[in-house]
């Protein structure tokens, strides 16, 4: 029995010295919704404590808890995915015993998950690792750096999710419940017999990013569908119903305020208005791979459209489409004043689009008379009402 926090920390570093021992890049215990019709299939995976690059100790009781109750446990692999039993948890509660105590608290939570799990029935549960940050080759291990990165602790861009469309089960999905649609076919004329049949909301492989994740206090979702599991939203962001929407591996870094789409790996800095039905391009829509990052105090127009990344204080005016290879006319007077933003910008009275990305300061406007896209030096502050964000 460990008796003290030394003790702890001694036998903590007895388990990292050991040679089968690796360090996770991101760990957790996960609940485990599993397929009506084939308990094989895992469909979802719910982890009430995400650690990523932290609690290293706590890695070293959960690998070693595993280890001792007769799990396979290799970390040479990419992943871990490990069944859990009784033995586990009294194992784990048993090393964590100096924090029992304590454990109903921030500081403590990977304890806290272990005095939930006692009691249970284990089946539903699974110990998850990740050593090596490449293409996820389990449900678990995808829904594990999908929680990292909306609740903020791996960066947007920053993690391996190739694969992940073809690991995930497509679904539907009623409230928090996912359900296998071959067994809603197979069961269909008894449940609607019955008058049993479940609200569907909606039929996908990710679930909404509000069924497993609390947003910051000052964070405002006014309609549960816009956010997707994945997305990332920094504390003062304010999505709005109606046009708007944010996919995975995409969000926002500081108060925005969202009426628009923010499509997959795009990100949108602080103090920047994504207008009504105006649309940021993923990857995955037109931008040749090319991922868009909106800088601070920009404003996108109703309707507007762009495919190329932008600068601090830009402007781009409702019902604007910027692509990359979309023609700019810019007057000698106004490439002056661009230059003087940006120094190291090399300009010219005609240019394609995507010559102007990431400079600040640049108001894109359609002359309403000749129909020519046109750049000029932005002369407005965007800013953000500080009573909304």
């Amino acid at each position: 029995m460990i008796e003290t926090q030394e003790d702890f920390k001694a036998k903590v570093a007895e388990i990292q010295a050991q040679p089968w021992y690796k360090n996770p890049i991101g760990f957790g215990l996960a609940r485990i919704d599993r397929g009506q019709l084939n308990t094989d299939k895992i469909l979802q995976a719910t982890f009430p404590v995400v650690n990523w690059g932290e609690n290293f100790g706590s890695a070293a009781v959960f690998l070693d808890a595993l280890n001792e109750s007769g799990a396979a446990v290799d970390c040479t692999g990419s992943e871990l995915v490990c069944d859990v039993n009784d033995k586990f948890t009294k194992i784990a509660m048993d090393t964590f015993a100096p924090y029992l105590d304590e454990a109903f608290g921030q500081a403590h939570k990977n304890v806290q998950v272990i005095l939930e799990l006692e009691g249970k029935d284990t089946a539903g549960y699974k110990m998850v690792f990740i050593f090596e940050d490449t293409k996820p080759q389990s449900v678990e291990t995808a829904y594990l750096k999908l929680y990292a990165l909306s609740t903020g602790k791996a960066e947007l861009r920053k993690i391996c999710l190739d694969g992940a469309f073809g690991i995930l089960e497509n679904v539907a999905w009623s409230g928090t419940l996912p359900i296998e649609l071959d067994w809603l076919r197979e069961n269909e004329v008894s449940l609607k017999m019955t008058g049993s049949y479940p609200v569907i909301d909606m039929v996908d492989k990710f679930p909404r990013f509000l069924s497993h994740i609390i947003p910051a206090d000052n964070t405002r979702i006014l309609d549960t569908s816009k956010v997707r599991m994945g997305a990332q939203l920094a504390a003062g962001t304010t999505v709005m119903p109606g046009a708007s929407y944010i996919n995975f591996n995409a969000g926002t870094l500081g108060p925005v305020m969202v009426e628009g789409r923010i499509s997959s790996s795009a990100i949108v800095g602080s103090g920047s208005d994504v207008g009504g039905g105006a649309s940021i391009l993923g990857v995955l829509s037109g931008t040749d791979g090319n991922p868009i990052s909106i800088g601070e105090n920009t404003l996108l127009g109703a309707n507007s459209t762009t495919g190329i990344p932008l600068g601090d204080a830009c402007i781009v005016d409702g019902g604007v489409a910027l692509f990359a290879g979309t023609k700019i006319t810019i007057s000698d007077d106004q490439i002056a004043k661009i230059q003087e933003a940006n120094p190291e910008a090399k300009l010219s009275n005609s240019m394609r689009a995507d010559a102007l990305q990431g400079l600040n300061g640049v108001h894109f406007r359609q002359n309403s008379v000749t129909g020519q896209m046109q750049a000029f030096r932005s002369t407005r502050e965007v800013k953000l009402n500080a009573d909304l964000h």
